[in-house]
């Protein structure tokens, strides 16, 4: 092995204990209220939740929950994906069946093999994220449907069939048009006529 290997491997090998510190650090610094954060390949990130974004995380979780139970509904909650420093918390993240009860990672952290949905609400400081280095980590963990809702394009982005660190297929549906997830794991269709608009 040379250097630059020994390095990587051991960059990679200590991820989350890496990612722990970095929590831990942040923690104790005074984040504003309202603010979400999350680490996207070792970079930390802030971000306002508005109105707008918590109404339609909100209105996603309520159609989630006729099928899902609350628990296996997630919002906001850190979870480690692949690639370097990657602890997301997103917007909406439904666990598969018997997530619950499954062994979750030595910090504690929920594991993102039993991921099965992430939608995640762009913000404008960090839309570059969703639809960049997240959806790679996303695919990556072989999550089977990401949605991205988008307040300034007035549409959502639905990404499936995750394969070798991306989606093959992605469906573009605007504001107020149902989102069909019928025939992916999710088994719904969403609907979009109340996601406001920026």
């Amino acid at each position: 092995m040379t250097v630059l290997e020994d390095r990587i491997a051991m960059a990679e090998s200590d991820s989350e204990s890496t990612l722990d510190e970095m929590f831990e650090r942040l923690e104790k610094m005074p984040v504003p209220e309202g603010y979400k954060v999350e680490i996207v390949e070792g970079t930390v990130y802030m971000s306002p939740q508005r109105d707008t974004h918590w109404e339609i995380i909100l209105d996603i979780v309520e159609q989630l929950r006729p099928k899902y139970p609350r628990k296996r509904v997630k919002s906001d909650v850190r979870i480690d994906y692949p690639g370097h420093l990657n602890a997301f918390a997103t917007d909406v993240t439904v666990m598969a069946e018997g997530a619950e009860g499954a062994e979750k990672t030595e910090a504690g952290h929920w594991r993102h093999e039993d991921v099965e949905f992430v939608a995640e609400v762009i913000s404008k400081g960090t839309a570059a994220n969703d639809y960049g280095p997240k959806k790679t980590a996303y695919a990556t963990a072989e999550v089977p449907v990401y949605v991205i809702a988008d307040p300034y394009q007035r549409r959502c982005h639905i990404y499936t069939q995750p394969k070798e660190g991306d989606y093959e297929i992605e469906t573009t549906v605007p504001f107020g048009s149902d989102l069909d997830l019928g025939n992916t794991v999710v088994g719904l269709t969403l609907k979009t006529d109340e996601f406001p608009r920026d």
